[in-house]
């Protein structure tokens, strides 16, 4: 939840919870969570006649729509690597891996979001401990974990 720059609430789970609790019986016991904007039960249209689409707007389903997407991003990304050249640094210039095009800061950015990922991806890291340790953006790291997955340097 770190990832992410709206305010939020966590409410714990109640088993007079909504459709989750159909999830997390005993039977199933599902980890299972909601993401809405008007939690159920909070507003006084709830359940009555008044609870219409014209609490729906567009800008609002497309905002939810683009969280439900970053969500999905950092969830695909988030994995443990393995750095395959744990002595030392890898030759990352030989490898076309110290960018040259581009300003001085994006390409900064890009060299210290790469040696933050080569020292943590040590399988005992997973992507979202990098970000939380290094203090750089899930959205920077991916892109350079992927550079460096199509070079054969993590696994």
């Amino acid at each position: 939840m770190e990832q992410t720059e709206e305010d939020y609430n966590l409410v714990e789970f109640s088993p007079r919870g909504s459709d989750e609790r159909q999830y997390c019986s005993p039977g199933f016991n599902l980890p299972m969570g909601s993401l809405m904007r008007s939690m159920y039960g909070k507003y006084p249209e709830y359940h009555t006649s008044a609870d219409n689409k014209a609490f729906v707007s567009f800008s609002a389903m497309e905002a939810a729509v683009n969280k439900f997407l970053q969500i999905i991003d950092v969830l695909e990304a988030n994995r443990y690597y393995l750095n395959q050249f744990p002595f030392c640094e890898p030759q990352l210039g030989k490898r076309g891996l110290y960018p040259t095009l581009g300003s001085q800061k994006q390409t900064a950015a890009f060299v210290e979001a790469m040696m933050w990922v080569l020292n943590l991806s040590d399988g005992e890291h997973d992507l979202i401990d990098i970000s939380r340790e290094s203090g750089i953006e899930l959205d920077t790291l991916i892109p350079v974990v992927e550079t460096l997955v199509g070079k054969n340097i993590l696994a």
